[in-house]
């Protein structure tokens, strides 16, 4: 999982996907910038609501260092492409034992680090073990851990051995940045492999990269990324509309799209999103115990309304953790749907017939405060009584993160293929499913990726028909831009921006 606007970071397993050989190229990306030569040696002036906590990935760095640095700045074994696929990076090549538990890497020559150094395997080791050290709070700690040991017979080879088979694990590996190992002070500086270079960052109002001079593969399509942070998204629309930025990483004020619509100097995109907003129940706290109670309250909120209310026409509803993009996709809005007296009926059938009361711990940043507000209301209509306990990001993360204390919450799932959390009964949630953790395991330890696909189809559908949680709604992804860019990524899968293929024109 990742969460928006913390400095908390946990994602997912995935399908093992077709590997291709390519250098730094986009897929799926947007605009076309008609008339006129692109400048290659332009400035790209990105606007966005996430600001990085700091730049190191593995220390809570947040949503806003992965979009501003991931594929830009820092590289992989493997990149993830705008529409989900996993190709080949720093890795030249790889073998697998025919156990499936020993993968043999061979890196790409001539790669060096924006200090000079070359790239070698003591990197990739350094770089993977950072990632499952104790005090990590990467996004792959989880699904790494599964790594036994890791050898590095010469300078251009890595050999991780499994403790047990992972289906997921190239996908994982796509999520790793490749960090020289001599670098120091991560937290400030960077020392990757990628297309730009570090060159300012001005913490409450920018940051900035350049085109690193000695890249490996193909040259970013402009000279200078500035990423430009603001506090809401009134004040980063009127940056847009004074050229103050280019493109809008992800817009926020669906009310203020038409102003961008009707003029032919912006294009608005709507692309594909992986971000699912949830009413979390705490599966082990009474009344939510009881899977009857959690189906009522699921019922009795008319999830389409909030998504109208929020997003106007935009956006989707899902029914379940996993979002269309998906491979074990299916749409279940009809499991659980509004129905205010099937709610009634079950809460009377648990013993509630005279409803209960309950605290939401919510959010302080938008849409949260919103959505709680209108789950108070729909829940007062079937005699549920909600007390909204509004608390910091920060607060968010000691309390219902990693405490558990806590009977129910909002919050933001960012990452793709973020279902088989539900596996885990000490996830902050607390879904506890023999059967569906069995699933989850096998699905992980799979053959083949359609086998992995219909086990985590039946633990969609199961989860689904329990309402462990309230999935509201799909959020939109909606990049907005000046007519005069193209190359802008449209989906921003788990919150990353691929700024080298933008071109400017003038």
């Amino acid at each position: 999982m990742s969460i928006k606007k913390t400095s908390l970071y946990a994602t997912v397993t995935a399908a093992a996907l077709a590997l291709t050989l390519t250098a730094c190229g986009g897929s799926g990306s947007g605009g076309s910038a008609s008339g006129g030569a692109w400048n290659k040696d332009a400035t790209v002036n990105i606007g966005s609501l996430y600001e990085p906590q700091n730049l190191d990935n593995t220390a809570g760095g947040g949503q806003g260092v992965t979009e501003a640095l991931n594929g830009n700045v820092y590289e992989g074994l493997f990149k993830l492409t705008d529409d989900g696929k996993v190709e080949k990076l720093l890795a030249q090549d790889y073998k697998v034992s025919g156990d499936g538990l020993t993968y043999t890497f061979t890196l790409r020559d001539g790669v060096k680090f924006h200090s000079g150094k070359a790239l070698t395997s003591e990197d990739v080791k350094y770089s993977l073990e950072k990632v499952i050290a104790d005090d990590s709070q990467s996004a792959r700690k989880a699904n790494l851990e599964v790594i036994k040991d890791i050898a590095t017979p010469d300078a251009r080879t890595v050999k991780v051995t499994l403790s047990k088979k992972s289906i997921s694990f190239v996908y994982n590996l796509s999520y790793v940045w490749i960090i020289n190992s001599q670098a120091k002070n991560l937290k400030t500086t960077e020392d990757g492999t990628g297309p730009y270079q570090l060159d300012k960052w001005t913490r409450g109002s920018a940051l900035s990269l350049d085109r690193f001079p000695g890249y490996w593969g193909k040259a970013a399509g402009n000279k200078k990324v500035v990423f430009h942070y603001y506090k809401d998204a009134t004040a980063l629309n009127n940056a847009l509309l004074t050229n103050a930025v280019d493109v809008v990483t992800s817009e926020q004020s669906p009310d203020a799209l038409d102003q961008f619509k009707s003029n032919q100097n912006y294009k608005v995109n709507d692309g594909d999103s992986t971000t699912k907003l949830l009413l979390a129940f705490n599966d082990k706290a009474k009344p939510f115990t009881d899977v009857k109670v959690r189906q009522a309250v699921s019922s009795a909120i008319d999830d389409k309304k909030l998504l109208e209310s929020v997003w106007g026409g935009y956006g989707k509803l899902i029914g379940s953790m996993v979002p269309p993009t998906d491979p074990w996709y299916e749409d279940l809005t009809k499991v659980n749907a509004y129905d205010p007296a099937r709610a009634k009926k079950l809460l009377a059938e648990a013993g509630y017939a005279k409803g209960f009361s309950f605290t939401l711990d919510t959010p302080n940043y938008d849409p949260h405060p919103t959505a709680a507000t209108f789950i108070k209301s729909e829940l007062a209509k079937v005699g549920v009584t909600v007390r909204i306990n509004t608390i910091t990001p920060d607060e968010w993360y000691t309390k219902v993160y990693k405490n558990h204390d806590f009977t129910a919450t909002l919050q933001e799932h960012v990452n793709d293929r973020d279902l088989v959390w539900y596996g885990n009964p000490d996830f902050y949630w607390g879904y506890d499913n023999k059967q569906v953790t069995q699933w989850v395991n096998q699905a992980e330890e799979a053959p083949t990726a359609a086998e992995q696909t219909e086990l985590l189809k039946k633990v969609n559908r199961k989860t689904a028909e329990d309402a462990a949680s309230d999935w509201l709604y799909l959020y939109p992804q909606i990049v907005v831009a000046s007519s005069k860019l193209s190359g802008y990524p449209l989906n921003g899968l788990n919150s990353q921006f691929y700024a080298y293929d933008i071109k400017k024109k003038g």
